[in-house]
């Protein structure tokens, strides 16, 4: 059947074309992904298993409860108990390095775009083909640009991940109420001020629920990363399809199911309101008095 719209071997020759004529851009990028990932990586591999079991169990007591936290402990040592915990910090690192990236990305990008209504209009079609498009087809290019290991499995998660992040973001700061909004500029606040000082902190529940969904999403496709070499619980979860090994696969997955649920707890908790939506206001309303007002000039 003949193509009526070469779509495909336009977007092949795009990708032939980059690769021809910008190959150090793409190796300049790659290599600051890959430092900063085996920063990450190091960092984590660094901190000894005690200590990091101490501290998620005190992150979980102080943000969720005491069953949470017990919960955490007999996870992480079943974990470590069936030999998965050095594959399980190097997927948590590559999560945390993909995370970091479409956050720093995705909430100016969520801000500009509440705040721009071209700006919205033209993001959101980006954001529905980012989301919808099947996972594997981000590893294609990726792979090509960037050849095989972390950097491709990372900036594909970025792509995957980074579209809750900008959609809750610019819905926080839109929804944000807009008597609050009003005070603040009526107290004399910029731009900047009414920003960080009044729509931020008032969107701040939105913004990490924003944050919990883009961690989700990159362990997700980390996962499915390990196609192209990024390494961790997706190497073996690959090996166990590849051998049809069960007992791999499930002691794999388990590892994956526990570590989603630790970070889903612990980041959901951060995104609850501390109280009703009435502190919320006055919160919002304590910032905007906290801006210095403009004096006053009595007319002569």
């Amino acid at each position: 059947m003949s193509e009526i719209i070469p779509l495909g071997r336009w977007v092949d020759q795009s990708v032939h074309y980059l690769l021809e004529h910008d190959a150090s851009t793409f190796d300049a990028i790659g290599k600051a992904i890959e430092g900063f990932a085996a920063m990450i990586e190091h960092g984590l591999q660094a901190v000894p298993m005690w200590v990091f079991i101490v501290l998620v169990v005190g992150i979980g007591i102080w943000r969720v409860s005491w069953r949470f936290a017990l919960f955490a402990l007999l996870a992480l040592l079943l974990i470590y108990g069936t030999g998965f915990w050095d594959q399980t910090i190097v997927t948590l690192g590559l999560t945390l390095s993909a995370t970091v990236i479409s956050l720093v990305l995705g909430i100016p990008l969520g801000i500009w775009a509440a705040r721009n209504k071209t700006v919205a209009l033209i993001v959101r079609p980006v954001l529905d083909l980012m989301q919808t498009m099947p996972a594997f087809v981000y590893l294609i290019p990726a792979a090509m640009l960037f050849g095989l290991g972390r950097v491709p499995g990372i900036l594909s998660t970025v792509i995957f991940a980074m579209p809750p992040a900008v959609r809750l973001t610019s819905l926080g700061i839109r929804h944000v109420n807009r008597e609050i909004v009003e005070a603040g500029q009526a107290f004399g606040c910029t731009p900047w001020q009414l920003l960080y000082k009044v729509q931020f902190p008032n969107a701040l529940p939105s913004i990490m629920q924003g944050v919990n969904q883009t961690i989700m999403m990159a362990l997700s496709m980390v996962i499915i990363a390990s196609m192209v070499g990024a390494g961790g619980l997706g190497n073996d979860v690959l090996a166990s399809i590849q051998r049809l090994d069960i007992g791999l696969g499930f002691e794999s997955g388990l590892s994956v199911v526990l570590l989603a649920i630790i970070l889903d707890r612990i980041t959901e908790s951060f995104g609850r309101e501390p109280g009703s939506a009435a502190v919320s206001r006055f919160a919002g309303l304590r910032n905007v008095l906290r801006v210095r007002r403009q004096p006053v000039t009595a007319p002569g």
